[in-house]
């Protein structure tokens, strides 16, 4: 699975793809929105995941690497939900769309970018009845991301995270959507989960 876009490259990742990921996932600022930093054997067994999940389904959680100079700048792509927290969702959605980015890149619309080329795949591959994203409630600059693509806000599916302790600021979670657009969407296939 190869997206390109004008800017972007998103393709399965690749065993020279590890510095440069173990780097973003250890990065404070990017991960201040998740579940926390993590260490070069955490980065890693994600990337390996996302390379077996991709081999395995066609698709999943893809590098983005930047045309201009080559380099790895994070990743976009599908997932989806472990049972724990697909539970907590109200509607228990299937399919999420999910990414993460060097910061060195951030505010040039490089996410919304490669998020909108991959919205394609999920109608005309995947026969997706609709895509989801999931942030914290005070992840602004996420939500705009969803905005920018053409999600929507589902208050009625927004949840607390279950990993995350009663009154910790990232627990209350929300959930934007986006419709297939073509009239009779199928049932997917139903893709691994991945941890945030």
């Amino acid at each position: 699975m190869i997206v390109e876009t004008e800017r972007l490259i998103l393709r399965p990742f690749a065993e020279s793809d590890r510095p440069a990921n173990a780097a973003i996932f250890a990065d404070p600022q990017v991960r201040r929105f998740s579940l926390g930093v993590l260490d070069r054997a955490a980065a890693d067994a994600r990337l390996e995941e996302a390379m077996r999940q991709v081999e395995r389904q066609g698709f999943g959680v893809l590098a983005v690497e930047h045309r201009a100079d080559r380099a790895c700048i994070g990743m976009i792509g599908f997932t989806g939900f472990d049972a724990g927290l697909r539970g907590v969702i109200p509607s228990h959605p299937q399919l999420q769309l999910v990414w993460q980015l060097d910061r060195r890149y951030w505010g040039q619309g490089l996410a919304p970018e490669g998020a909108a080329a991959l919205l394609p795949f999920a109608w005309d591959e995947l026969h997706a009845p609709e895509v989801v994203a999931i942030t914290a409630r005070i992840n602004l600059p996420s939500q705009r991301v969803m905005h920018k693509i053409g999600m929507t806000a589902a208050p009625a599916d927004d949840f607390d995270h279950p990993r995350l302790p009663v009154g910790h600021e990232l627990r209350p979670h929300v959930l934007y959507r986006i419709e297939n657009p073509g009239a009779a969407a199928g049932t997917p296939p139903t893709p691994r989960s991945s941890p945030r």
